[in-house]
């Protein structure tokens, strides 16, 4: 008659991880039938008991111990079979990966970017390197690469010879001189229209606003003016932009600062901020201009308040009029400038902030993000 099948005598050691194994558990549940299957067998107990025990067949109880008995607790650990062979080796998988991240015109076919039925279709018709893949297969393989179907950004250099300089420059007075700098800029056009935001309601019934087919009011431009030392936002509406309004926005920046010591006012590039009468009056009040380099306005810091301006007055509005709106907008700024440190206010400024920064991934001084950053 044959012996019964039952475990080898157990090693202190190896008793006492099965048993902590039982006792406490384990991740993985193959490792957790496992460990009771051959404890229960060093306890006398006999396969048709350890079946039932562990809900298992027979031949399973059988198998474990057998493979303890050869290898020790290493029978512990699945031995995964992997599945079906791969069909594509490393090579191939790279040039798949290639081929999608490369344009479609580059590579001869009449259409600008791929889908995965396309790019599947052009890789099983290649001459010399066919690869048969399908859909399903194809995307989990992208996937697996980093590799996501994304919207095509678009992007501008700044052409400025002096971009470096002028960055310097606008980083030496935000940072050496911050209580006798300011920043102006106009933020619009501003129309009377409803404009979508976002606001709490109860889910599946957003606040909605009413379409409209008429707008009869024109538009104006919000003239801003910013204190970089004091935190300070103040601005009116004007129906245009012009040299004028530059110029009356430049004197009552002067105004802040009446003790005629030089102030610094960063701006962008626009005609009206130029004009060879609001430079001369500049040099003669003591008062320097720092343009942004060309097409690089997000370096003017008055850019990431204007994001808390449009987020929390014109979005989610339907004002009747300008008046109305122009109203709402100084009532913001009055309540910003009194709580000029609340969490929504800097929360705000910096998501604004983070996203002009990130159109460039440039740092002050025109010095590039690093990686990790």
């Amino acid at each position: 008659m044959a012996e019964p099948v039952r475990v080898r005598r157990l090693m202190d050691q190896e008793g006492q991880k099965l048993q902590r194994i039982v006792r406490r558990g384990s991740t993985s549940s193959v490792r957790y039938r496992r460990a009771m299957i051959l404890l229960a067998s060093a306890g006398g107990n006999t396969v048709p008991v350890i079946a039932r025990l562990v809900q298992a067949d027979e031949d399973t109880v059988r198998d474990v111990i057998h493979r303890f008995n050869q290898i020790g607790l290493a029978c512990l650990d699945p031995r995964w079979a992997g599945g079906r062979p791969r069909l594509l080796s490393d090579g191939e998988e790279d040039f798949v990966v290639q081929t999608a991240t490369t344009r479609p015109t580059r590579l001869g076919q009449p259409f600008t970017r791929w889908s995965i039925r396309k790019l599947a279709a052009y890789l099983q018709t290649l001459p010399r390197r066919a690869i048969r893949i399908g859909r399903e297969a194809l995307r989990a393989l992208l996937a697996r690469h980093g590799v996501t179907f994304q919207r095509t950004k678009t992007w501008k250099e700044s052409p400025d010879p002096d971009f470096n300089a002028k960055l310097d420059r606008i980083e030496y007075a935000l940072t050496q001189r911050p209580e006798r700098t300011f920043a102006l800029d106009e933020f619009g056009p501003l129309g009377i229209r409803p404009t979508a935001g976002s606001g709490w309601a109860v889910q599946g019934w957003p606040d909605r606003l009413p379409a409209t087919y008429h707008r009869t009011h024109g538009i104006t431009y919000f003239h801003g003016c910013y204190s970089v030392g004091d935190d300070l936002l103040w601005g009116i509406n004007r129906r245009r932009k012009g040299i004028g309004h530059t110029w009356a926005a430049l004197k009552s920046i002067r105004a802040a600062r009446p003790d005629g010591a030089p102030i610094y006012v960063i701006l962008d590039n626009l005609s009206a901020h130029k004009n060879w009468r609001i430079r001369t009056w500049a040099k003669k009040n003591k008062v320097e201009l720092c343009f942004t380099p060309t097409y690089a306005s997000w370096a003017n810091p008055i850019e990431a308040h204007f994001g808390p301006l449009r987020q929390f007055t014109i979005a989610n509005s339907d004002h009747a009029n300008h008046t109305v709106q122009t109203r709402a907008l100084h009532a913001y700024l009055r309540w910003r400038n009194a709580n000029a440190r609340h969490p929504d206010v800097l929360a705000a400024q910096r998501r604004e902030r983070a996203r002009i920064r990130s159109e460039k991934r440039i740092r002050w001084g025109g010095r590039p993000l690093s990686p990790a950053a």
